[in-house]
């Protein structure tokens, strides 16, 4: 009987796991550059961790489980809820701010569709310890530069969710309102405000949406201090970054406080959001004081289908035995540890079908074990310009290193 894999889960075979581990080196190094450092947090956690954060109804959309005592668990569904409660626990003390990134596998209980997986990898930062503009640029300016080095053809857009905030600040189901912006539903945006006689705040919902600059935004609605984003900005364009201001950006929960961020790749169709982030408020939801954090998080995924990112593919040595391995394991040896990846046959081969393999694999050289290795030579063949010659045993490490 054949087993099938999971719904919504994937195998990656050698050629793709190479190229999703170039990309992911690639965010790890230009993380790094920033002084960022990694962090990692369990697989599964106490359900009331994701509850507290995003309230009940995620437990439909999430894997959540019972352990054989009873606990109620939940396979993650993201990563910044894990960090912020690891955060609490065990590094509140530590000299701030703190820079952490992380890259890891969440789950979500979900219809799988094309971008969209059970099984899913995300790379984000988490920046906690301040609130002013010159950490959220930082944020922001760090998964633009992350894009831009994958080569992803992406747009920007920069908002304020506390803008909207304040526009609902006398709706009675502002939250609500606040998911319904998030999801452009503006049908459902009407309703919720007619019925609460606020219909007159959908024009300037509509209108802050469409605006393009600050000056524009102030005019729809005077009453908010801009001066956050307009410093933020004002950061971004020094750094050369291309992006729009997009007061349209919501976010449906209270704890997200200032500016957000969302990130359009193209080529991905309806789900071409490929990375999202802002500015919130959650250790104190978790038991520690109220700090501030500025994060995102990328779709490690949807960014691997629309990248060009370049694998260096490692040298790969066939060391061609005549039948016996004693002397094609220790040439092997010599070979790996000149940092070359080396193969010997396990099976049974005559050399015909060595070399032949060789071709298979895409092997780059050909190491001939022979009765010469008793000479302490053995033959070396490049498989790409067909050159072939001697070389004495304890040169080999110069050769290939």
């Amino acid at each position: 009987m054949r087993i099938e894999r999971p719904r919504g889960t994937r195998d990656f075979l050698p050629d793709e796991m190479e190229r999703r581990r170039a990309i992911e080196n690639l965010m790890r190094r230009i993380a790094e550059s920033f002084g960022y450092r990694e962090v990692a947090t369990p697989t599964f956690e106490h359900l009331e961790l994701f509850t507290l954060k995003s309230g009940e109804g995620i437990v439909e959309e999430i894997y959540a489980f019972k352990d054989k005592s009873g606990r109620d668990l939940a396979l993650r569904p993201e990563l910044t809820a894990p960090v912020m409660r690891m955060f609490v626990n065990e590094c509140s003390v530590m000299p701030r701010p703190l820079r952490f990134y992380y890259f890891a596998n969440c789950f979500r209980y979900e219809r799988p569709q094309k971008g969209r997986y059970r099984e899913f990898w995300q790379f984000g930062v988490e920046l906690i310890g301040s609130d002013r503009p010159e950490s959220d640029a930082e944020v922001i300016y760090l998964a633009y530069k992350i894009l831009k080095a994958l080569r992803v053809r992406f747009t920007l857009h920069v908002g304020h969710v506390g803008l909207l905030r304040s526009v609902l600040r006398d709706v009675g189901e502002r939250d609500r309102a606040m998911r319904l912006i998030d999801k452009k539903d503006w049908k459902g945006l009407e309703e919720l405000l007619r019925a609460e006689g606020r219909k007159h705040l959908l024009d300037v919902v509509l209108q802050l949406s469409e605006a393009e600059s600050v000056e524009e935004a102030r005019e729809i609605y005077p009453d908010f201090d801009y001066s956050h984003v307009e410093r933020v900005a004002e950061i971004l364009e020094s750094l050369g970054v291309d992006f729009r201001l997009d007061f349209g950006i919501a976010r449906g929960l209270d704890y997200y406080t200032g500016v957000v961020f969302e990130m359009y790749a193209e080529g991905l169709g309806a789900q071409k959001q490929v990375c999202g982030g802002g500015s919130y408020r959650l250790a104190k939801l978790f038991g520690g004081e109220d700090v501030p954090s500025t994060g995102f998080a990328i779709g490690f995924d949807r960014v691997a289908e629309v990248c060009e990112v370049e694998v260096e593919r490692p040298k790969v040595a066939i060391v061609v035995g005549f039948g016996d391995h004693k002397k094609a394991m220790k040439v092997a040896e010599i070979i790996r540890e000149a940092g070359v990846a080396a193969v010997v046959d396990v099976m049974g081969r005559n050399v015909k079908k060595q070399l032949s393999f060789a071709n298979s694999i895409n092997a780059d050289y050909a190491v001939f074990a022979g009765e010469e290795f008793d000479r302490g030579v053995v033959t070396v063949k490049d498989l790409r310009s067909g050159e072939q010659r001697e070389v004495k045993v304890q040169e080999l490490n110069e050769l290939f290193g």
